[in-house]
């Protein structure tokens, strides 16, 4: 799942997870495990996790080839000395099982609003629900502000993503990249923004 543009205590993600068991072919019981108990955790990165989070985001930006502009896509997507920049600017949560990270999101106030940013997951974890943690997990740090998203308008599956979780799509998405973000003008003609405010 590649959704954004392009520090370690271990606090856990004061959450359940809602896991469904088949009884008898026929009968659904919700059964709530707390993450701590499935080896799951949610937790702010250190300078530490620089290699597993550049992984998790090249791996995962490989989705952009081919569709957002040959001049904006480079392999790596995010190279080191770029995410170490970025790592500098915002905090970095990662979702991780079994000690192996597997989904990343940044976090960055700014004036007034949140920036969601960078939110990847490992190919071969996505569509588990993973991405959707990540999110609740920063919806819950910024309680009543506004969010922030931004991503390609050619990456359909992270709009969809969004708007599945409370964002809309913002008509002044040129007015807010330029006030909130710093990127290239080429990254603004070729980008959406979308928006909520967290519960």
């Amino acid at each position: 799942m590649a959704l954004g543009y392009y520090a370690c205590d271990c606090s856990l993600y004061n959450s359940s997870l809602a896991v469904k068991e088949q009884i008898s072919g026929s009968l659904n019981r919700n059964i709530s495990l707390d993450i701590s108990e499935v080896g799951i955790l949610i937790r702010e990165c250190s300078e530490d996790d620089r290699e597993a989070i550049s992984r998790v985001i090249n791996e995962a930006a490989k989705a952009y080839r081919g569709l957002i502009p040959n001049d904006c896509y480079t392999d790596p997507y995010m190279p080191i000395h770029e995410l170490r920049k970025e790592m500098s600017e915002m905090s970095f949560f990662g979702y991780e099982e079994e000690r192996k990270l597997l989904g990343v999101a940044g976090y960055q106030p700014i004036k007034d609003v949140t920036l969601v940013r960078h939110l990847y997951v490992l190919p071969e974890y996505q569509r588990r629900g993973i991405g959707r943690q990540l999110l609740d997990y920063i919806k819950s740090i910024v309680a009543g502000q506004r969010l922030l998203a931004g991503t390609w308008e050619a990456a359909t599956w992270a709009i969809g993503f969004y708007e599945k979780h409370g964002f809309t799509l913002q008509s002044n998405k040129t007015e807010l990249l330029r006030k909130y973000w710093t990127i290239p003008e080429r990254q603004i003609e070729h980008s959406v923004v979308l928006a909520m405010h967290a519960p």
